[in-house]
């Protein structure tokens, strides 16, 4: 817990937090409503004695009284997806509609990109892209599972991406839920700080800056990108925020959250950020029993 340290100054009730992060994570699924209705999901679960609670903000997130929730009955069939509650929350401020054009830049193993297929209907396109080979197995398998027709798979590096050969030039929306420094999964991985250092945050935010700046200019004007992180360090989060906002044509919106959660920061040790930093959310692992989760919604403004 010793990283965590550099945290007391900004999170309130930081004793709260430790204990949060020390505890083991419950396990979430997220009803796949591409295969079933929240309902039928629901009547299926409980046909098999399963016990689960629905999210307050979601109910199509369910904590789920099992070691496994990736081999129930429901799992296996595609009803539902073991996704952790805090992870469903990125493509809700993405908000994606049926039709449109959506590029998930870093998605496998799938949840989120299935995710947004589900909330467009199945109906648009949907191009699901990981720069990790290996990866990209587990996120064809689960867009197959889970019936998501409208997922097309890409395996490049999302910072220099190119639209070849789809039949289009521009994205209405982005999502990039980026690989970070994963603070904030402690729970379910006690292992998480083990390599824990400053030199591999500053590395990982420079790979973060670059796929947010390519995502911002593969979205049409208007458009939305959402930046994601399961991680607390400023470095990764309003900091990758800020340079976007120096070097793009961008601006932050608001969006609301049915989760407890902090403003984001406009300052961190020597560093001041854009006042609309606030607007992004910070969500700690003591305020809803979840990950750490942060998050941030963009316009593309030119």
């Amino acid at each position: 817990m010793e990283p965590l340290e550099r945290y007391r100054p900004i999170i309130d009730d930081f004793e709260a937090f430790l204990e949060a992060c020390d505890r083991p994570l419950g396990n979430a699924v997220r009803v796949n409503t591409i295969k079933a209705s929240v309902d039928r999901a629901l009547e299926t679960l409980d046909e098999g004695g399963l016990a689960y609670e629905q999210a307050e903000w979601n109910p199509r997130v369910l904590r789920l009284e099992t070691d496994s929730p990736g081999s129930t009955w429901t799992s296996f069939h595609g009803l539902t997806h073991g996704q952790e509650e805090v992870s469903a929350v990125p493509p809700v401020v993405l908000d994606p509609q049926p039709g449109e054009r959506v590029w998930d830049c870093c998605a496998a193993p799938g949840g989120k990109a299935t995710q947004i297929a589900a909330l467009m209907d199945d109906r648009g396109t949907v191009v699901a892209n990981d720069s990790n080979l290996g990866r990209i197995s587990a996120l064809r398998f689960n867009a197959e599972r889970l019936g998501a027709t409208s997922l097309a798979v890409t395996n490049r590096d999302a910072r220099n991406y190119s639209l070849n050969p789809f039949p289009f030039d521009e994205f209405d929306r982005a999502l990039v839920d980026a690989p970070c420094s994963c603070e904030g999964t402690i729970r379910k991985n006690p292992d998480a700080l083990e390599n824990w250092s400053e030199d591999h945050i500053q590395s990982v935010a420079g790979i973060q800056k670059g796929v947010l700046r390519r995502a911002i200019q593969a979205t049409r004007e208007g458009g939305t990108v959402v930046y994601s992180t399961c991680t607390f360090a400023p470095e990764e989060n309003e900091a990758v925020v800020q340079h976007a906002l120096e070097n793009e044509p961008c601006r932050v919106v608001d969006f609301d959250l049915g989760l407890d959660y902090s403003p984001g920061r406009t300052a961190w040790n020597d560093e001041t950020f854009d006042a609309s930093l606030d607007r992004t959310a910070r969500i700690y692992p003591h305020q809803n029993d979840t990950g750490g989760f942060f998050v941030a919604k963009l316009e593309v403004t030119a």
